[in-house]
Protein backbone atom coordinates (compact mmCIF):
# COMPACT_ATOMS: atom_id res chain seq x y z
CA UNK A 1 0.00 0.00 0.00
CA UNK A 2 2.98 2.38 0.35
CA UNK A 3 2.78 3.61 -3.23
CA UNK A 4 -0.87 4.59 -2.70
CA UNK A 5 0.18 6.92 0.12
CA UNK A 6 3.04 8.75 -1.60
CA UNK A 7 3.12 12.52 -1.99
CA UNK A 8 3.60 13.72 -5.59
CA UNK A 9 3.86 17.17 -7.21
CA UNK A 10 0.09 17.10 -7.82
CA UNK A 11 -0.79 15.35 -4.55
CA UNK A 12 1.07 17.96 -2.49
CA UNK A 13 -0.46 17.12 0.87
CA UNK A 14 2.62 18.36 2.70
CA UNK A 15 1.88 21.98 1.80
CA UNK A 16 0.83 24.33 4.58
CA UNK A 17 -2.75 24.94 3.42
CA UNK A 18 -3.61 21.23 3.22
CA UNK A 19 -1.96 20.41 6.55
CA UNK A 20 -3.86 23.30 8.12
CA UNK A 21 -7.18 22.01 6.75
CA UNK A 22 -6.48 18.50 8.06
CA UNK A 23 -5.72 19.90 11.53
CA UNK A 24 -8.75 22.19 11.59
CA UNK A 25 -11.13 19.41 10.59
CA UNK A 26 -9.66 17.01 13.15
CA UNK A 27 -9.56 14.24 10.58
CA UNK A 28 -6.57 12.45 12.08
CA UNK A 29 -8.39 12.10 15.40
CA UNK A 30 -11.38 10.34 13.79
CA UNK A 31 -11.81 6.58 13.31
CA UNK A 32 -10.84 5.66 9.75
CA UNK A 33 -14.39 5.23 8.43
CA UNK A 34 -15.52 8.60 9.83
CA UNK A 35 -12.36 10.21 8.50
CA UNK A 36 -12.90 8.85 5.00
CA UNK A 37 -16.58 9.82 4.90
CA UNK A 38 -15.89 13.30 6.30
CA UNK A 39 -13.18 13.98 3.69
CA UNK A 40 -15.50 12.68 0.95
CA UNK A 41 -18.35 14.94 2.08
CA UNK A 42 -16.02 17.93 2.35
CA UNK A 43 -14.73 17.54 -1.21
CA UNK A 44 -18.20 16.87 -2.59
CA UNK A 45 -20.11 19.71 -0.92
CA UNK A 46 -17.65 22.36 0.25
CA UNK A 47 -15.47 22.35 -2.87
CA UNK A 48 -18.04 23.45 -5.43
CA UNK A 49 -18.50 21.97 -8.88
CA UNK A 50 -16.72 24.20 -11.41
CA UNK A 51 -14.01 24.27 -14.05
CA UNK A 52 -10.39 25.11 -13.21
CA UNK A 53 -7.74 26.42 -15.54
CA UNK A 54 -6.33 22.93 -16.27
CA UNK A 55 -6.47 19.30 -15.15
CA UNK A 56 -2.84 19.18 -14.04
CA UNK A 57 -2.96 21.74 -11.23
CA UNK A 58 -1.87 20.52 -7.76
CA UNK A 59 -4.27 19.82 -4.92
CA UNK A 60 -3.24 23.01 -3.10
CA UNK A 61 -4.38 25.08 -6.11
CA UNK A 62 -7.73 23.29 -6.22
CA UNK A 63 -8.15 24.03 -2.52
CA UNK A 64 -7.38 27.72 -3.01
CA UNK A 65 -9.72 27.90 -6.04
CA UNK A 66 -12.53 26.46 -3.92
CA UNK A 67 -14.06 24.61 -6.88
CA UNK A 68 -13.25 21.86 -9.34
CA UNK A 69 -14.51 19.12 -11.65
CA UNK A 70 -13.92 15.37 -11.81
CA UNK A 71 -10.18 15.46 -12.35
CA UNK A 72 -9.25 18.42 -10.15
CA UNK A 73 -11.59 17.62 -7.25
CA UNK A 74 -10.23 14.07 -7.51
CA UNK A 75 -6.68 15.39 -7.09
CA UNK A 76 -7.67 17.27 -3.94
CA UNK A 77 -9.61 14.27 -2.63
CA UNK A 78 -6.60 12.00 -3.12
CA UNK A 79 -4.21 14.46 -1.46
CA UNK A 80 -6.46 14.74 1.59
CA UNK A 81 -6.88 10.97 1.79
CA UNK A 82 -3.16 10.29 1.54
CA UNK A 83 -2.39 13.12 3.94
CA UNK A 84 -4.66 11.32 6.41
CA UNK A 85 -3.12 7.88 5.82
CA UNK A 86 -5.84 6.42 3.57
CA UNK A 87 -4.53 4.62 0.43
CA UNK A 88 -6.03 5.64 -2.91
CA UNK A 89 -5.46 5.57 -6.67
CA UNK A 90 -7.04 7.16 -9.76
CA UNK A 91 -8.97 5.52 -12.61
CA UNK A 92 -8.95 7.30 -15.97
CA UNK A 93 -11.68 7.38 -18.64
CA UNK A 94 -13.32 9.53 -21.25
CA UNK A 95 -17.01 10.44 -21.24
CA UNK A 96 -19.32 11.49 -24.08
CA UNK A 97 -19.54 15.27 -24.35
CA UNK A 98 -23.36 15.05 -24.21
CA UNK A 99 -22.96 14.57 -20.47
CA UNK A 100 -21.65 18.15 -20.23
CA UNK A 101 -24.43 19.71 -22.32
CA UNK A 102 -26.13 22.44 -20.34
CA UNK A 103 -22.96 23.21 -18.40
CA UNK A 104 -21.40 23.63 -21.82
CA UNK A 105 -23.61 25.66 -24.15
CA UNK A 106 -23.52 27.36 -27.55
CA UNK A 107 -20.16 27.81 -29.23
CA UNK A 108 -18.28 26.16 -26.35
CA UNK A 109 -20.34 22.97 -26.64
CA UNK A 110 -20.17 22.83 -30.43
CA UNK A 111 -16.38 23.15 -30.42
CA UNK A 112 -15.75 20.78 -27.52
CA UNK A 113 -14.12 17.39 -28.28
CA UNK A 114 -16.55 14.49 -28.67
CA UNK A 115 -14.88 12.71 -25.74
CA UNK A 116 -14.05 14.51 -22.49
CA UNK A 117 -11.24 13.34 -20.20
CA UNK A 118 -12.61 11.99 -16.93
CA UNK A 119 -11.47 10.20 -13.79
CA UNK A 120 -12.68 8.93 -10.45
CA UNK A 121 -10.88 7.98 -7.23
CA UNK A 122 -10.57 4.46 -5.86
CA UNK A 123 -10.03 4.11 -2.10
CA UNK A 124 -8.67 1.07 -0.27
CA UNK A 125 -10.62 0.59 2.94
CA UNK A 126 -11.27 -2.46 5.11
CA UNK A 127 -9.53 -4.77 2.65
CA UNK A 128 -11.27 -3.71 -0.57
CA UNK A 129 -11.28 -0.98 -3.22
CA UNK A 130 -14.24 1.38 -3.48
CA UNK A 131 -14.97 3.41 -6.63
CA UNK A 132 -15.88 6.97 -5.63
CA UNK A 133 -17.11 9.35 -8.32
CA UNK A 134 -20.06 11.25 -6.85
CA UNK A 135 -17.87 13.80 -5.06
CA UNK A 136 -17.80 15.71 -8.37
CA UNK A 137 -21.10 17.59 -7.96
CA UNK A 138 -21.90 19.51 -4.80
CA UNK A 139 -25.26 18.59 -3.28
CA UNK A 140 -26.75 22.07 -3.71
CA UNK A 141 -26.04 22.07 -7.45
CA UNK A 142 -27.51 18.58 -7.88
CA UNK A 143 -30.62 19.40 -5.86
CA UNK A 144 -31.30 22.53 -7.92
CA UNK A 145 -30.88 20.49 -11.10
CA UNK A 146 -33.34 17.89 -9.81
CA UNK A 147 -35.83 20.62 -8.87
CA UNK A 148 -35.61 22.04 -12.38
CA UNK A 149 -36.44 18.61 -13.89
CA UNK A 150 -39.30 17.33 -11.68
CA UNK A 151 -40.69 14.96 -14.32
CA UNK A 152 -37.45 13.01 -14.79
CA UNK A 153 -37.80 9.68 -12.96
CA UNK A 154 -35.24 7.53 -14.74
CA UNK A 155 -31.99 8.09 -16.59
CA UNK A 156 -30.53 11.57 -17.04
CA UNK A 157 -27.59 12.83 -19.08
CA UNK A 158 -26.47 16.45 -19.08
CA UNK A 159 -25.21 19.27 -16.86
CA UNK A 160 -22.39 17.05 -15.55
CA UNK A 161 -24.74 14.19 -14.64
CA UNK A 162 -24.88 10.71 -16.20
CA UNK A 163 -26.96 8.31 -14.07
CA UNK A 164 -29.69 5.70 -14.46
CA UNK A 165 -31.80 7.03 -11.55
CA UNK A 166 -31.84 10.83 -11.53
CA UNK A 167 -34.10 11.09 -8.48
CA UNK A 168 -32.00 8.75 -6.34
CA UNK A 169 -28.36 8.72 -7.51
CA UNK A 170 -25.93 6.92 -5.20
CA UNK A 171 -23.89 9.88 -3.96
CA UNK A 172 -23.38 9.13 -0.23
CA UNK A 173 -20.51 6.95 0.94
CA UNK A 174 -21.38 4.23 3.45
CA UNK A 175 -19.03 1.39 2.47
CA UNK A 176 -20.29 1.46 -1.13
CA UNK A 177 -19.31 2.74 -4.57
CA UNK A 178 -20.72 6.13 -5.58
CA UNK A 179 -21.38 7.36 -9.13
CA UNK A 180 -22.62 10.52 -10.83
CA UNK A 181 -21.13 10.49 -14.37
CA UNK A 182 -20.43 6.80 -14.96
CA UNK A 183 -23.21 6.32 -17.52
CA UNK A 184 -21.39 8.63 -19.94
CA UNK A 185 -18.14 6.62 -20.04
CA UNK A 186 -17.00 5.58 -23.52
CA UNK A 187 -13.33 4.65 -22.97
CA UNK A 188 -11.44 3.12 -20.04
CA UNK A 189 -7.73 3.91 -19.46
CA UNK A 190 -7.35 1.77 -16.33
CA UNK A 191 -5.95 2.58 -12.89
CA UNK A 192 -2.87 4.66 -12.01
CA UNK A 193 -1.05 5.32 -8.77
CA UNK A 194 -1.44 9.09 -9.09
CA UNK A 195 -2.94 11.77 -11.35
CA UNK A 196 0.63 12.74 -12.26
CA UNK A 197 1.14 9.31 -13.85
CA UNK A 198 -2.29 9.26 -15.49
CA UNK A 199 -1.74 12.64 -17.14
CA UNK A 200 1.66 11.61 -18.47
CA UNK A 201 -0.10 9.04 -20.67
CA UNK A 202 -3.57 10.51 -21.14
CA UNK A 203 -5.45 13.77 -20.86
CA UNK A 204 -7.82 15.98 -22.74
CA UNK A 205 -7.06 15.83 -26.46
CA UNK A 206 -7.25 19.44 -27.59
CA UNK A 207 -5.19 21.53 -29.95
CA UNK A 208 -3.30 24.60 -28.75
CA UNK A 209 -5.93 27.09 -29.94
CA UNK A 210 -8.82 25.14 -28.40
CA UNK A 211 -6.90 24.82 -25.14
CA UNK A 212 -6.34 28.57 -24.98
CA UNK A 213 -9.99 29.21 -25.84
CA UNK A 214 -11.11 26.92 -23.00
CA UNK A 215 -8.71 28.49 -20.51
CA UNK A 216 -9.59 32.11 -21.21
CA UNK A 217 -13.20 31.88 -22.39
CA UNK A 218 -14.90 28.48 -22.32
CA UNK A 219 -14.44 27.57 -18.67
CA UNK A 220 -15.66 30.99 -17.51
CA UNK A 221 -18.85 30.55 -19.54
CA UNK A 222 -19.28 27.06 -18.06
CA UNK A 223 -18.71 28.34 -14.52
CA UNK A 224 -21.37 31.02 -15.03
CA UNK A 225 -23.81 28.38 -16.28
CA UNK A 226 -23.12 26.15 -13.27
CA UNK A 227 -23.41 29.07 -10.84
CA UNK A 228 -26.70 30.14 -12.42
CA UNK A 229 -28.16 26.67 -11.82
CA UNK A 230 -26.87 26.47 -8.24
CA UNK A 231 -28.30 29.90 -7.39
CA UNK A 232 -31.60 29.45 -9.24
CA UNK A 233 -34.54 30.60 -7.11
CA UNK A 234 -37.31 28.89 -9.09
CA UNK A 235 -37.72 25.39 -10.52
CA UNK A 236 -37.72 26.47 -14.17
CA UNK A 237 -35.82 24.05 -16.37
CA UNK A 238 -32.31 25.41 -17.17
CA UNK A 239 -31.33 26.06 -20.77
CA UNK A 240 -29.70 23.18 -22.71
CA UNK A 241 -28.70 25.24 -25.76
Amino acid sequence: MDRYLEETPMLDYGCASIRKLIRERGWMEMPEFDRLRSIYNYVRDEVLFGYNVDDNIPASRVLSDGYGQCNTKGTLFMALLRGCGIPCRVHGFTIRKELQKGAMTGFVYRKAPESIFHSWVEVFFEGQWYELEAFILDRKYLEKLQAANPDCEGAFCGYGVGVTDFRNPVIDFDRNNTYIQSEGINQDFGVYDSPDELLKEHGQEMGFIRRLAFRYYGRHTMNRNVKRIRNRQNPAKPDMT
